[in-house]
């Protein structure tokens, strides 16, 4: 077995997907155990995704797979107690979710992969090991990194976002905000319903709405300075224009505040930028993206193959 800790893209596979999903990546299923009040037993139940999947080969290799962490040293046995799944959590090489409760690592056999979310909380089932067919998922992850694709009233392409990030639909005085699940390159998912990237724009078109993307690689909110005055202001994700931020006690001038409070909450200066150009020019533009600006939040020309996939 290839054990390492889950990557970023790997996570919402942890979770159950939609029947689109569930078929395209090749889940068998998933198990879920609890290690009961005293934290020393292990108590699972099998849910079946895909019986044809469900061969004998595969339920004693998945059986293997636990017994190894359960009961093999050569593991660290996170899953023998709820106190050695804890331990496991905070000393070895996993996947943190950032909620603080969630760990997650990927087991690769030849043929499967686990994709293990650990949670070591009492009260809380501790473990969730969805299993696929390891090519069918690797396949899908590789073409949910080109992204979900939103098209103009011409059908050319409006913008994109990653796989399991957010839109924020308006119609009327109504907004919506929903996630989006790459199903290959013409369709998505929002809201459970599938669509074709032609077809939701008629839609959108025929009930009068708009939409704009909430990408995570945007932060809900910046700091900046405004060009024409020199003040300092704040910028939030999907909202036009800004509100001025006088910062109380800070006795910087605008430019260095912004820094200082950017970099206090994470910000870089390509997103710094990105946020800039959103609330002022459309959060659906080219320009409202970071991957558009180098570390000094200078823009970059795309590469060529992205300006061919635009068109």
């Amino acid at each position: 077995m290839e054990v390492r800790p889950m990557e970023p893209a790997e996570i919402k596979y942890s979770y159950s997907q939609s029947p689109q999903i569930t078929g395209q990546t090749g889940m068998i299923g998933h198990i879920r155990a609890d290690m009961g009040k005293e934290g020393d037993c292990f108590f699972s139940t099998w849910s079946s995704a895909d019986p044809s999947y469900n061969t004998e080969q595969f339920k004693a290799e998945v059986n293997e797979v636990i017994d190894a962490f359960r009961h093999g040293k050569d593991y660290g046995q996170p899953l023998k107690s709820r106190s050695s799944l804890a331990k496991y959590c905070r000393t070895s090489a996993v996947c943190s979710f950032g909620n603080q409760m969630d760990y997650g690592i990927r087991v690769d056999t030849d043929q499967h992969s686990y994709l293990m979310r650990l949670n070591p909380n009492p009260g809380y089932y501790n473990l969730y090991c969805y299993c696929y067919v390891r090519h069918w998922l690797d396949l899908h992850i590789r073409r949910a990194e080109r992204g979900i694709r939103f098209v103009n009233g011409d059908y050319r392409e409006q913008f994109r976002i990653r796989d399991g990030d957010c839109v924020r639909i308006t119609v009327g005085d109504e907004t919506r905000e929903r996630t989006c699940r790459y199903v290959d390159d013409y369709h998505f998912e929002l809201d459970g319903n599938v669509f074709h990237i032609f077809e939701f724009r008629e839609k959108l078109e025929t009930i009068g709405g708009t939409v704009i993307p909430l990408r995570s690689s945007l932060p809900q909110k910046c700091y900046s300075v405004l060009e024409s005055t020199g003040e300092l202001i704040l910028l939030e994700r999907g909202k036009q224009g800004y509100t001025l931020a006088g910062v109380k006690g800070e006795n910087m001038p605008p430019r260095e505040s912004a820094d200082h409070l950017n970099e206090a909450m994470g910000v870089t200066k390509a997103q710094e930028a990105a946020m800039s150009a959103g609330s002022m020019f459309g959060w659906d533009t080219p320009a409202a993206d970071p991957k558009h600006y180098d570390e000094n939040g200078k823009a970059v020309r795309p590469r060529n193959h992205e300006r061919r996939e635009s068109r």
